[in-house]
């Protein structure tokens, strides 16, 4: 590999010899071939490249490809080079031209490479004839109509390779792209906005092209019902989409769509023919026209054809299907199944969301860093220092499969094996029997060997199930070509691909065929549920006890939209399922415990899910199966961290063994996900089996259990030292009841309505001062401007009530006129509930006698323990996130006392150990969390307890005076010196709580290091 020193000596010599013969260079027969030889190829070299391979690597080894090109009239089908990292894994392409094209204004070449690049999901790509190097953001959709300096991060003419070497260097040489510098920049240069990445594209040609189809078959084929609808649109258009890739990458003749559908008669027909032939060539189940009985006699427009495919090819159509990953049609793919085609009575289609995709948030395509994670950690293991022969017994399924992503990692996975092992123990190649091609790439046969034999996968959508089997297909089919096929049917005398029927199969994964035994008729809704016995379906499989990993990103849908839904169904889960026994769960619970009925005694469960049920109280059932085996393999916690895009989900990867009664299991706490992501050599803690039990878990490691045991143990918590914790108020209309101080008179106040977008005028009495949960910091309460207006007075018995109608007109006539003018609102509440005498009031009585009253605040959720007091009982809050809890704290227990303890960096550590953390950080202050806090009530007895709560009560009443202080000083230099103060005055309660709860230097400087 060539040193910076040396490369930049190489370039400048580069750049002399075409510099001194540019005339003859930029002649017309100087072609793009020559250009390659003497000048691209030596400069990438010199840059550490090895593009001659000269280290004589099989074709699949090599580190720059030479794609092969195919030319379509002016057009070229494949860039020159395609430069990888080890592995195989694509880094930029870079696009060659002879020396007369003029790059910098060229439109067509510049939209040329960018379509390349953004096919192929790449961040960047180059073109360069060598005296000019542009550099392309390819992140941005490309238009044939773009000028040619859109998304160019960099042009560089040749006589300026000198000035710009260092950029060069920095991140296209192969030493620092092995560095990740090329990642690197490309994270920091090219995100911007208005990028539209090819995936999302891609879903919305695929949710066009289903509406045309949709369409059009219901007007035309009005015998068809909505499911049949569906299954011949999605199926038309995997076809398409088949043939289609399959002609980019050179397998088909390019163009044969188009031409068949613009000769004359009818275009489906003519189609018709082409998957006709498909069908005897491949043999994929794709197109088997003895299962598929409806298209032969299905209509559909003309127009509509012919609009599909016409959008299907350049110029219209922006991809490039020779270098679009499979993985990046499984994305597009698994959003596009979360909708469905419904049919109006007028026989009219119409797009919908699926009501459980809808009610989930939307659907969760699992990263490709996941998939590769999980599949590494079960497969990888499985496999790993196993011949082929004995892979060829392992089975992978995923029971929710959607688009196969997961298989689709499974299967790359275990075609990279397979090619190692071979390349490593000197396998003949391109003999009739070798599973090697001559180019040292997997034969077909081989490929499809491994799919058949490993792969396999359950999903209750027919559409995903045939989504699976195309994603896979045309994984098996990467790298062949049209040639290399011919080859093979030569020598094999069968069809290319395999038929995957057998393998991937539709129904529900969790319904078992007894659901029959209690329902002796079947509605609609009743037939969706779809039972299904793995026994039957895998008869093989279990005689030999199951499969040997189970994987994947189950369904994340409750159980009350499953009630809403298909009632017998939450009866049966109840009814079969230990984890269904208790609370509102999801069902991904459910498929943990199914998904350890489907494993053999030695095999895998890796799932990416939510974390809740560690600590829910529905995650009982799940909890206890897990702890009767101690099966866990490993939990990566991803805390707040975000894995899905779009989406705010908080979760892990739980990993699961057959071999249980275990010890202890792995254990991360991901708190930065790119760290995580890019990490070669990953940190696990290790947590003991007996530290847990059927209560919520709270993962300690083995440093931190002593610390949090010694917490845990002590016999009061903060609930037994409360009268009271309680949630704020609830009004059911904030816009009305919540107002904007503006100004201040003997009676009343002016306030800002934001349900009337006005001031009003309101009576004082009326009114309190309101916090929301984000003014409630350490030790202070930040002034506020809000008020809530309260219709409530104390009786008699000194009980809340709501003032009479009547008594408010009289007494508060500005109030009651204001509330009058919303009153349409206020009745419409609760579903017109409120529609009655106390049509004045809050929605709910919470919070109402106690309001008023002195007490401690907490925010609903914060990124610490931001614990205020309010002595007086004049501030009041609401429930919710965005409002909090109230803490009435016992008589005869001092309040600033339990406020120092509160605060302190200890409680607050533990507090971290036993709640929910949220995105950003933020961890939650509910109470069925903060109850929990231990309380360390002192020995009356003991004069140094009794000494270390005065000092406390004496500093936490010094720093609520300081935060006083502190929100009146303006000059800097004050502010900074009462700052200190304040920290200094912090830090020493914190001292004296450790003290009080008997930590020892170690275990205060673990708390401290994980609070910083």
């Amino acid at each position: 590999m060539s040193t910076k020193q040396e490369a930049y000596a190489k370039i400048s010599e580069l750049v002399t010899r075409f510099s001194e013969q540019i005339d003859s260079y930029k002649q017309s027969d100087y072609n793009e071939t020559l250009t390659r030889r003497d000048f691209i190829d030596p400069f990438f070299k010199a840059l550490g490249w090895d593009v001659d391979n000269s280290q004589g690597n099989a074709e699949a080894y090599r580190e720059v490809i030479h794609e092969d090109r195919v030319k379509i009239g002016k057009a070229t089908k494949a860039p020159d080079y395609s430069f990888r990292l080890p592995g195989g894994k694509r880094l930029f392409f870079v696009e060659a031209k002879k020396p007369n094209i003029d790059i910098k204004k060229d439109i067509s070449v510049a939209y040329q490479i960018r379509r390349y690049g953004w096919s192929a999901k790449l961040p960047v790509s180059i073109i360069t004839d060598f005296e000019e190097l542009a550099v392309y953001d390819c992140t941005k959709r490309p238009k044939p109509s773009d000028k040619s300096g859109i998304a160019r991060i960099k042009y560089i003419n040749f006589r300026e390779y000198a000035n710009e070497f260092d950029y060069l260097w920095n991140t296209f040489s192969k030493e620092r792209v092995l560095k990740g510098s090329f990642d690197k920049y490309i994270q920091s240069d090219t995100a911007k906005k208005g990028t539209a990445t090819v995936d999302k594209e891609f879903l919305e040609s695929l949710d066009k092209w289903r509406t045309y189809l949709a369409t059009t078959i219901s007007l035309r084929n009005k015998e068809l019902d909505e499911d049949e609808i569906n299954y011949m649109v999605q199926l038309t258009i995997d076809r398409l989409i088949f043939l289609r890739i399959a002609e980019d990458r050179g397998v088909e003749p390019y163009g044969q769509l188009k031409v068949s559908v613009n000769q004359k008669g009818d275009a489906w027909q003519n189609l018709f023919f082409n998957f006709k032939n498909a069908d005897a060539k491949y043999n994929s189940g794709l197109f088997d026209f003895k299962k598929d009985k409806i298209s032969v006699t299905l209509k559909i427009d003309n127009k509509v054809i012919k609009t599909i495919v016409k959008e299907m090819y350049y110029p219209e159509c922006p991809y490039e299907f020779s270098v679009l990953p499979v993985e990046i049609l499984g994305n597009a793919y698994e959003q596009f199944l979360g909708k469905v085609i419904r049919i109006t009575p007028a026989h009219h289609a119409k797009i919908e969301e699926k009501p459980e995709v809808r009610k989930a948030g939307g659907v969760y395509y699992t990263p490709q860093y996941v998939v590769d994670y999980i599949v590494k950690n079960t497969v990888g293991k499985l496999i790993s220092g196993k011949t082929p022969r004995q892979i060829s017994n392992i089975k992978i399924c995923d029971p929710a499969c959607g688009s196969g992503s997961f298989l689709i990692g499974a299967y790359q996975y275990l075609l990279g094996y397979h090619k190692d092992y071979y390349t490593d123990h000197g396998t003949t190649i391109g003999k009739k029997n070798s599973p090697v091609t001559p180019a040292g790439e997997l034969t077909s046969a081989e490929k499809k060997r491994i799919l058949l034999n490993n792969i396999f996968g359950v999903d209750i959508d027919v559409n995903a199930v045939e989504v699976t089997k195309l994603s896979l297909l045309l994984k098996c089919m990467e790298g062949e070509t049209e040639t290399t096929i011919a080859q093979q049917q030569k020598l094999w005398h069968e069809r290319i691909l395999p038929n995957l029927g057998d393998n991937i199969k539709s129904g529900n994964s969790l319904v078992d065929t007894d659901f029959y035994d209690a329902m002796l008729e079947f509605d609609d809704e009743e037939r969706k549920i779809k039972p299904f016995n793995w026994q039957r379906a895998f008869p093989e499989i279990f005689k030999k006890g199951g499969f040997d990993a189970v994987i994947g990103n189950p369904p994340y849908i409750r159980i009350q939209s499953i009630q809403e839904n298909s009632p017998e169904q939450a009866i049966y889960f109840h009814e079969k399922y230990q984890s269904a026994a208790k609370g509102n769960y999801d069902i991904y619970v459910i498929f943990i415990e199914r998904a350890l009925n489907l494993i053999n005694s030695k095999g895998y469960v890796s799932y990416i899910l939510p974390h809740k049920f560690f600590t829910a109280q529905y995650g009982e059932g799940i909890r206890k199966i897990l702890l009767s085996e101690n099966n866990i393999e490993e939990v990566v916690h991803f805390g707040h961290q975000q894995v899905f895009d779009n989406a705010t989900t908080y979760t892990c990867v739980l990993t699961l063994s057959g071999i249980g009664k275990k010890q202890k299991f792995k254990f991360q706490k991901v708190e930065d996900l790119k760290e995580w992501r890019n990490s070669e050599k990953l940190t696990n803690s290790e947590i003991a089996f007996k530290s847990l039990s059927n209560e919520a878990w709270n993962f300690v490691t083995e440093e931190e259990k002593i610390v949090f045991n010694k917490l845990s143990t002590l016999k009061t918590n903060l609930e037994d030292v409360t009268d009271r914790i309680f949630q704020g108020l609830k009004t059911g209309a904030d816009k009305v009841f919540i107002l904007l101080k503006k100004a201040e008179y003997e009676n009343y106040y002016v306030a800002y309505s934001n349900q009337l977008k006005k001031d009003v005028e309101l009576e004082k009495k009326l009114l309190h001062l309101l916090i929301k949960g984000g003014h409630s910091k350490t030790f202070r309460l930040q002034s506020t401007d809000l008020f809530v207006l309260f219709p409530y007075e104390k009786n008699s018995n000194n009980k809340t009530t709501l003032i009479p109608e009547k008594k408010l007109q009289k007494e508060y006539p500005l109030t009651f006129s204001y509330l009058k003018e919303n009153k349409d609102l206020l009745k419409s509440r609760d579903g017109g509930k409120m529609d009655a005498i106390n049509w004045h009031g809050y929605s709910r009585n919470q919070a109402l006698d106690v309001i008023s009253t002195p007490k401690i605040f907490t925010p609903d959720i914060a990124p610490k323990a931001s614990y205020s007091i309010d002595e007086k009982g004049e501030i009041f809050f609401t429930g919710g996130v965005s409002g909090g809890y109230g803490i009435k704290v016992k008589k005869g227990i001092s309040e600033k006392f339990v406020l120092g303890l509160l605060n302190s960096r200890l409680l607050d550590w533990y507090l971290k150990k036993i709640s929910t953390q949220m995105r950003g950080g933020w961890y939650s202050f509910e109470s069925k969390y903060i109850k929990h806090l231990p309380i360390k009530l002192i020995d009356r007895k003991n004069k140094e307890e009794i000494k270390i709560q005065q000092e406390i009560e004496k500093l936490v009443d010094l720093i609520i005076h300081l935060h006083k202080e502190l929100q009146t000083i303006k000059i800097p230099s004050k502010t900074e010196q009462l700052q200190t103060r304040i920290d200094h005055t912090d830090n020493r309660i914190n001292q004296l709580v450790y003290e009080l709860y008997g930590l020892t230097h170690e275990e205060i400087a673990m708390v401290e290091g994980e609070n910083n």
